[in-house]
């Protein structure tokens, strides 16, 4: 407990010199209020199974999820073992990867007043598109926040571990974001895609990174048990994979750099 104490806020003071830096960040991803605005017009002149004011709420709720659970620790990772700077992190009496997860989480608190308030200026310029989730749903939607930071972070840091093998690790983390970028939900809400093609995508990670998270904190209709269970079957596969590359990884490093 007091290495956890003493990571968080060795990193949430260094990320607070970033505060700038963290602004930017927080604006860059807007991505979801310009998206909102398309499919708000698009809405008003056909059927999509939603309202305009139900497609604000979803792309709000998806700006929020995404602020809370972005992730880079492939990059950083693979700076690390390109550069030889992981060696010293092997000295220590704590497995890496906590400096990383530390890092993320005192990053969210340094980000997280700035994103609230880019919400109250959302309800300032679309007040109909205010609404207070239930205390049942709300508490449910952070925990599958959390879960769906764990699962992101668990993904790309098994990416990241490619590092061991090749300079160019982020190359797989970056054709993977193309499919998150379609299935996940970011650019439409699963409900506008066609049947087969959602009932296939909820079988995959990805609705479950953004859309899934973002449904249930606008109290949208999913079922939040196979939600859930898919999430920790992902989990636990890539939970398994990332061990095995670890250990193999550390038999191949040879500090490349150091």
């Amino acid at each position: 407990m007091r290495k956890a104490k003493a990571l968080l806020s060795v990193w949430y003071a260094y990320m607070l010199e970033y505060r700038a830096e963290l602004v930017l960040w927080a604006l860059a991803g807007v991505l979801p209020f310009i998206l909102m605005g398309v499919w708000m017009q698009a809405a008003a002149g056909g059927e999509f199974g939603m309202t305009p004011v139900e497609f604000a709420r979803y792309f709000l709720a998806v700006f929020l999820v995404r602020q809370l659970t972005v992730v880079w620790v492939v990059w950083e990772f693979e700076r690390e073992v390109v550069e030889g700077r992981l060696s010293p992190r092997l000295l220590q009496p704590l497995d890496p990867v906590w400096h990383h997860v530390a890092a993320h989480l005192a990053e969210r608190a340094a980000r997280l007043p700035f994103a609230l308030l880019l919400v109250a200026v959302f309800f300032l310029l679309y007040p109909e598109a205010f609404w207070v989730p239930s205390l049942s749903g709300a508490l449910g939607a952070l925990g599958v926040v959390g879960l769906t930071f764990a699962l992101r972070f668990l993904m790309q840091y098994t990416f990241a571990l490619l590092a061991f093998w090749s300079e160019r690790a982020s190359a797989i983390e970056e054709f993977w974001f193309l499919l998150y970028l379609f299935l996940s939900g970011l650019i439409a809400p699963l409900e506008v895609f066609p049947e087969t093609v959602r009932q296939v995508a909820l079988w995959t990670p990805f609705p479950y990174l953004v859309y899934f998270p973002a449904s249930l904190l606008v109290g949208s209709e999913v079922d939040a048990w196979r939600g859930v269970g898919v999430m920790l079957a992902w989990g636990a596969v890539f939970w398994v994979l990332n061990r095995v590359l670890w250990r193999l990884g550390l038999r191949h490093y040879s500090g490349m750099g150091a």
